[in-house]
Formats: structure tokens, C-alpha cells, sequence
């Protein structure tokens, strides 16, 4: 069975899955959400490089992507909460292979990349 769709480059389902979680940023975010309900502060504190503008961006497109939700409570001053959607609570599974894969094999990606 092959994984070619009509109209589609090789490889689509892996690139549809990219344009979701790809990039610097997604899947550090969905890593902090995996497990609990977050204020937009407290991710901002979890991910110190991110500026607050690549954070707003980020989780924009998650939210429209329908991976994570966005609920805001009526109150002064605003607060914001982001889960993941139970769309988004699939990527679980991925998100956890990820962090193995990372773990195994940190070390010699650390040597490689102080090598250039």
C-alpha cells in the first residue's frame, strides 16, 4: 500500500502533519500542554527564548488548526486559559515518542551540532 494521494507530493500525510505542529516553536508548546491547562504567562515562562509576539503567533495558528483551545474568563483583570482540544490530545502519543527519541539520542546531537 502506498502512501500517494492523487494530487498530493510524496510524503503529504507527514507534510500535512508539519504544517500543523512544524516549526521552532509548536511542538514545545504542545509539549507544555500535553498534560495541563495553561495561562499565556506561564508558557511564556516555561519557554524563555520565545518572544511574546512568536508566542501570540503560535498559538494562534494551533487554535485555528483546532489543536488547542482558548478559553477567556469574564474577569478584571483578563485571564486566558489554553488547553489541547481532544484533537490536539492525539498528537500525545507522537509528542511523547518525540521526547524518547530526544532523550536517546540528545548527547550525540549535542556533539554533532558543536562540531560545525
Amino acid at each position: 500500500m502506498s502512501d500517494d494521494k492523487p494530487g498530493c507530493s510524496f510524503g503529504c500525510p507527514v507534510e500535512a502533519a508539519l504544517a500543523v505542529i512544524g516549526g521552532k516553536w509548536k511542538g514545545i508548546i504542545l509539549y507544555h500542554l500535553k498534560n495541563d491547562t495553561r495561562r499565556f504567562n506561564e508558557l511564556k515562562r516555561l519557554i524563555p527564548a520565545i518572544t511574546q509576539r512568536m508566542l501570540t503567533k503560535q498559538l494562534r495558528e494551533l487554535e485555528a488548526d483546532q489543536v488547542i483551545h482558548r478559553k477567556i474568563f469574564q474577569e478584571i483583570p483578563p485571564k486566558v486559559e489554553y488547553s489541547l482540544t481532544n484533537f490536539g490530545l492525539t498528537l500525545t502519543p507522537i509528542l511523547k515518542t518525540l521526547q524518547e527519541w530526544g532523550i536517546e539520542y540528545i548527547e550525540k546531537i549535542t556533539k554533532i551540532r558543536n562540531k560545525a
